[in-house]
Formats: structure tokens, C-alpha cells, sequence
């Protein structure tokens, strides 16, 4: 099988995955997750601990701007204050793309500094699953440093 050939199979079986999780109708209309302020999780109002919270990140979704948990067989809404993850340290790599962890020791790569929407106070970045995270207060400021004020002064 050519690589083209085996891309195009991976391609259609990850839409087919896709389409399946997100037909599913949701188990309840109650929110029984909710991420706050600080990319904390809470199950019917009590703190999650982290361990938990990372395995169900990586089921997390946004649709619609709405949050859902989401299984070959199940949906459930999340309750997000702002957004879901919190980066916690970032690295650039020598390819260029920026690999960043999150609060819940997750990582993701995205294709470079480009890719960080800066807002007012804070510095968003799009995830998969059309996910977004934030910078926390400590990359925050050394983002700042390293990108913006470094590029004014040259």
C-alpha cells in the first residue's frame, strides 16, 4: 500500500471516528463536570483529583463553543469558565514548533510562536479537538519577555 493510499485510509477512518463521536446524544442534560478560572476539575462540585482530570481531558472536546466529553458510546456537557487547560511551561523546538504542557502534565505541539493569539491580558492557543488553552501567569510573563518585549527592542 502506497503511503498516499494509507494517509487517505487513516484520514477516512479518523472522520468516521469523528463523525460517530460527535452524533452521540448526550446521557444527561445535567452538567456533572466543570473546569474553572484556573483549568481546575470538579465532578458534581467536588475538586477531581489530577490524575482523573487528565484522563478525561483527552476525551474533551468543544463543539459549537460548547464543552463535551465525549466516548465512542457517550457525551456528557462540561461546565468551562474560560477554558479548559492551563499551559504551565512551554519549549521552543529546533523544528520550530513550540511543544507546551499543560497544568495536568499534557502536551501538545503546535506550529510555532505564530500560532498564540495575544489578547489584552492573556495569550490563547488553539488545541486539537477544538480545544483552546491559555497561558498561565508564570508563561505569561515569560512569553511577554522572550517574544513581545524582545521584538519591540530589535
Amino acid at each position: 500500500m502506497s503511503k498516499t493510499s494509507a494517509k487517505s485510509k487513516a484520514d477516512r477512518v479518523d472522520t468516521a471516528l469523528q463523525q460517530l463521536r460527535q452524533d452521540n446524544a448526550l446521557c444527561t442534560e445535567t452538567v456533572l463536570f466543570n473546569i474553572d478560572n484556573q483549568g481546575q476539575w470538579f465532578y458534581r462540585n467536588e475538586p477531581l483529583p489530577t490524575k482523573f482530570a487528565r484522563l478525561f481531558s483527552s476525551i474533551l472536546h468543544r463543539i459549537d463553543a460548547e464543552h463535551f466529553l465525549i466516548t465512542p458510546v457517550e457525551k456528557l456537557k462540561v461546565s468551562v469558565e474560560s477554558v479548559p487547560l492551563i499551559i504551565v511551561d512551554y519549549n521552543e523546538l529546533k523544528n520550530g514548533c513550540v511543544e507546551l504542557v499543560t497544568g495536568l502534565d499534557t502536551r501538545f505541539d503546535i506550529e510555532g510562536v505564530s500560532a498564540f493569539t495575544i489578547e489584552e491580558d492573556s495569550v490563547f492557543v488553539e488545541l486539537s479537538n477544538g480545544l483552546a488553552a491559555k497561558l498561565g501567569r508564570a508563561c505569561y510573563y515569560r512569553f511577554v519577555e522572550e517574544y513581545i518585549l524582545k521584538n519591540k527592542k530589535t
